[in-house]
């Protein structure tokens, strides 16, 4: 018997220290960057950012980003850093509308026929027939710049301009947002360029009574709106390089023309899922963001891409027009058999040529039939004789 509790006692230990094990390492290599810039849970916390959703509107002057973020982890606050290129504002988001861009760029359904019937079709098959799918002003010298700070909803939102990365760490560290080495590192080039930051800080609401701990951080976060003006379309991505998971980045961009990633940026190549004009039709439920440009009607190109390996992230993604405004609609296809009034074509086919091939031959037969024979010729009377004289 004591040997038999021995050995249950030294499983349960190994099972324990292994269970340790799992969470000293979650707590070691949390994810500390999103597709959007640099998500910065609180201290002994994770936060792995595995989606990230954004409507970016440019109309060749002003860049506007809603941003919606989608997290898992144990973090009860967290933090995220994004850079722009120039002096931002930002207010809370429209979160419908990103229900509204996916009900847009959704597949259509549509019926694919085919004329000769298929294993599962009459009269191969007594059953149904298959239904398969396919388908700004720079800071002053060495320090940081508090250029805005605002309370958003649960958001706490501090707008800085700074040209010194490590300057930039010391501030976001004595305000409470925590920040690891290497992001400062990974700050220096937009330092060069003088780009300006927006630092978010969020954390869920206490329990009503103020008892308890606040819920963690999981599901879709709310949404910020940020908007600022730029030459250019660009989507800060650098800081995403710092991530420890893979990341998914969905972009709904809105803009006069067709748009297209300048490169890959290290990820996957972007994948197309919807390329048009929403509202030129003069169709109903058009989201907001899908408002004209310059009185014309908006055209979306919504986008897909991976990164399996974030570490080799090399820059921003910068969106160039495209060479066409060539629209373009995912399908998910329904196999139907090629029917008329109910009957299948090929049937009627069939069908049609054996009737066609009967009256032909009936009418061989009668013009067979009816033909006259021909007349034998009469015998040939000697020719006349004559005596000589």
């Amino acid at each position: 018997m004591v040997g038999v509790r021995g050995a249950w006692w030294d499983r349960a230990l190994r099972l324990l220290l292994a269970v340790v094990s799992i969470q000293v390492l979650m707590v070691a290599q949390p994810a500390w960057a999103c597709g959007c810039g640099a998500a910065v849970p609180a201290g002994g916390r994770t936060l792995a950012v595995g989606q990230e959703t954004s409507v970016v509107r440019w109309d060749g002057r002003t860049e506007e980003i809603d941003m919606r973020l989608t997290v898992s982890g144990d973090a009860e606050q967290a933090a995220w850093i994004m850079p722009v290129p120039t002096r931002a504002s930002v207010t809370l988001g429209n979160g419908a509308q990103f229900g509204e861009f996916e009900r847009v760029v959704a597949p259509v359904e549509r019926v694919r026929h085919h004329f000769w019937p298929r294993s599962g079709e009459w009269p191969f098959d007594d059953s149904k027939g298959d239904r398969s799918s396919r388908a700004a002003a720079p800071p002053g010298s060495g320090g940081v710049e508090v250029v805005g700070r605002e309370r958003l909803g649960p958001f706490d939102v501090a707008r800085l301009a700074a040209d010194d990365p490590k300057a930039l760490g010391s501030w976001l560290t004595q305000n409470g947002f925590q920040l690891p080495a290497a992001l400062a590192t990974a700050l220096e080039p937009y330092v060069r360029q003088r780009w300006e930051y927006v630092a978010i800080r969020l954390a869920p609401e206490a329990p009503a009574g103020g008892t308890g701990r606040p819920a963690t951080l999981r599901g879709a976060l709310d949404p910020l709106h940020l908007s600022f003006a730029s030459d250019r379309l660009v989507y800060p991505m650098r800081l995403s390089q710092l991530a420890k998971v893979p990341q998914h980045l969905r972009l709904y961009v809105v803009a006069a023309h067709r748009m297209e990633p300048r490169s890959d940026i290290g990820g996957r190549a972007p994948q197309v899922l919807y390329a048009g004009r929403p509202g030129s039709g003069g169709s109903t439920g058009i989201p907001v963001g899908l408002a004209p440009i310059d009185g014309k009607p908006a055209f979306l190109t919504a986008l897909d891409q991976d990164f399996p390996t974030p570490a080799t992230i090399t820059d921003d993604h910068e969106l160039l027009v495209a060479a066409h405004d060539k629209g373009y609609q995912r399908a998910t296809y329904r196999d139907e058999l090629l029917k008329v009034a109910g009957i299948p074509v090929w049937l009627l086919s069939v069908l049609g040529a054996l009737v066609v091939l009967l009256v032909a031959g009936l009418a061989w037969r009668r013009r067979r039939g009816t033909r006259r024979p021909p007349i034998a010729p009469g015998p040939i009377p000697p020719r006349p004789t004559h005596a000589p004289s």
